[in-house]
């Protein structure tokens, strides 16, 4: 595990922003919830379980790391018909069920996203609103430091909320698409796994603690945490942006409060493990361990060396997580239909 980070760079500011050791990140908080939090989050929630999502899936796109590939769509709310990929056994039942999130700027295809984390796991790779051209919507800019300020004048406007819903229409989908899963939730029923980095790994924290369909999660390098230290800090990727505006803004802290995922992980109850690093330029260390630190049921920190950042000894520290990844939901998930 690494435990202290000093690597060159051209930044001019410090990617490890004065902490640089795990033990003065464990040390950041979380801040505290503002009012009508909860309920803001269960009722964007019910909201996204009542959307008849509609899953389309295509023709067999390519097979790859034991899974045939497919197109699918389907329905988020506002009636936004997003697209992405579902993922299925080449062989055998399916056994397990993942969502997968993508970074800031969508996924032009499945990519690292696979192998599954687990034999037998049916993957749905979704493009949220916005990202990539599965996810392009009319109105929403494509690019990470437009998207991350679009809607951002109002809690029910801003589009990271509405992307969190499409990542549980997407569990929805997932489950529509494949009958094995489609028990998710229920209390003899299978649940589902996530992951998410970066981008993905904030909206995940964000929607997670509000679905009981999911049984574990791994959030890599998570951003959108502690937004109060983050609008503090310069960085290179889209909190810069909402640097930006907010000093132009300042009142935007009152939205940003709704948005925090360090501040929804105090409400995330499943197993999580956490990939953050010691030393991001692009999304802030401390924002990332706060997310873990503030976690409210079980968790497993593995610490990076970086995030967002070549290294020596990256593809190392990558095979120490993929194996970690596997250890984690494989010990943690209830699969569908009866052990072998």
């Amino acid at each position: 595990m690494a435990s202290s980070v000093a690597l060159s760079h051209g930044f001019p500011f410090d990617p490890a922003y004065g902490y640089g050791t795990p033990e003065a990140l464990l040390t950041v908080p979380a801040p505290p919830a503002p009012d009508g939090f909860d309920a803001f989050w269960r009722e964007r929630y019910a909201r996204a379980r009542a959307v008849d999502t509609r899953p389309v899936l295509g023709p067999v796109e390519g097979e790859r790391d034991g899974v045939r590939l497919h197109g699918v769509t389907y329905t988020s709310v506002g009636g936004v018909r997003l697209g992405g990929w579902l993922a299925l056994p080449a062989e055998g039942l399916v056994r397990y069920g993942f969502v997968i999130g993508h970074g800031y700027g969508g996924r032009p295809g499945p990519g690292r996203d696979l192998p599954p984390p687990l034999p037998g796991a049916a993957v749905i790779l979704p493009c949220v609103r916005g990202m990539g051209e599965r996810g392009r919507v009319e109105g929403i800019p494509g690019l990470a430091d437009r998207h991350v300020l679009h809607g951002i004048g109002s809690r029910d406007t801003y589009v990271i909320g509405d992307c969190a819903a499409d990542l549980w229409c997407a569990a929805t989908a997932l489950t529509a698409l494949v009958p094995e899963l489609a028990g998710a939730g229920l209390p003899d029923g299978p649940r589902l796994g996530y992951l998410g980095e970066s981008f993905g790994g904030g909206l995940g924290a964000l929607a997670l603690p509000w679905d009981d369909r999911f049984g574990a999660a791994q959030l890599t390098v998570p951003t959108f945490g502690n937004h109060p230290l983050r609008l503090t800090l310069p960085c290179a990727g889209s909190g810069e942006a909402v640097r930006a505006h907010h000093r132009e803004h300042p009142g935007v802290t009152d939205v940003l409060g709704y948005f925090d995922a360090a501040t929804a992980a105090t409400r995330l109850t499943l197993p999580t493990l956490v990939a953050a690093a010691l030393f991001d330029p692009s999304v802030p260390p401390p924002g990332q361990f706060a997310v873990h630190n503030a976690l409210a049921g079980e968790r497993e920190l593995q610490v990076l060396t970086a995030g967002h950042f070549a290294y020596r000894g990256m593809s190392a520290e990558a095979a120490e997580l993929d194996a970690n990844r596997t250890r984690f939901f494989g010990e943690r998930l209830r699969p569908a239909g009866p052990r072998r």
